[in-house]
């Protein structure tokens, strides 16, 4: 058996689900134009850049409404801050950053997201110094589902690709780990759970699913247990 060495988490929506709430804001702030924001389009979106979908310019670009763009703007992110009182850490994460921790494995962050945007939740959760390593879209000049993250990631933590696990959430962020390499948990939340994920193995809804110590000790071919 194969001894896991790192872990390494991506952000939204794998540690805290930010991107259900993205979706539903703006699908709410849509239907006030009559435009119906359809998962499949806001998939394009999840876990990478806007280069394919822009959701804060769609209405203007390709729907021909005229709307002020930076009230808009704010109006999701109003929108989005509400909707986020509700969400918490996903299970399961806190006490698979403890074992890790305990185990002494290296422990990283490989996020699409800016440094800004991240730091803010990782202080307030009390989860920062956890982390050893936190690359984010600020770091490479490509995002998932390029692999740079992941590479940026392991090659600061100075871990072979194969000692490495990605713990991830969407079909872009799981593409980017198994392209550098990794092994790869996928961990849906209530939006990436509908979208494909081609042949990559969905083992659970959460990492309250998973047996930390049958993931370590069997990283490629470990069977999801329900944790003890």
């Amino acid at each position: 058996m194969q001894l896991a060495k790192a872990l390494i988490f991506d952000f939204d929506g794998t540690i805290l689900d930010t991107e259900t709430p993205w979706y539903e804001a703006f699908r709410a702030l849509y239907a006030e134009h009559k435009v119906e924001l359809t998962l499949e389009q806001y998939s394009q979106c999840i876990g990478t850049s806007l280069h394919l979908f822009n959701p804060y310019e769609y209405l203007i670009t390709d729907c021909g409404i005229a709307i002020d763009r930076d009230v808009f703007r704010s109006r999701v992110h109003e929108k989005h801050a509400e909707l986020m009182k509700q969400e918490t850490v996903r299970p399961g994460v806190i006490r698979f950053l403890e074992s890790a921790k305990a185990a002494g494995l290296r422990i990283g962050l490989a996020s699409s997201s800016r440094l800004e945007w991240i730091t803010p939740y990782l202080d307030k959760l009390e989860l920062t110094s956890y982390f050893e390593c936190i690359q984010t879209a600020d770091h490479v000049k490509l995002v998932k589902p390029d692999p740079s993250l992941y590479l940026q990631t392991i090659s600061i933590l100075g871990i072979p690709a194969g000692d490495a696990i990605a713990i991830e959430d969407s079909p872009n962020g799981a593409k980017a780990a198994i392209a550098a390499g990794l092994h790869c948990v996928v961990l849906p939340n209530k939006i990436t759970q509908h979208l494909d994920f081609g042949n990559i193995t969905q083992h659970g809804q959460s990492l309250a699913d998973i047996s930390f110590e049958h993931l370590i000790h069997d990283p490629s071919g470990f069977l999801a247990k329900p944790a003890v």
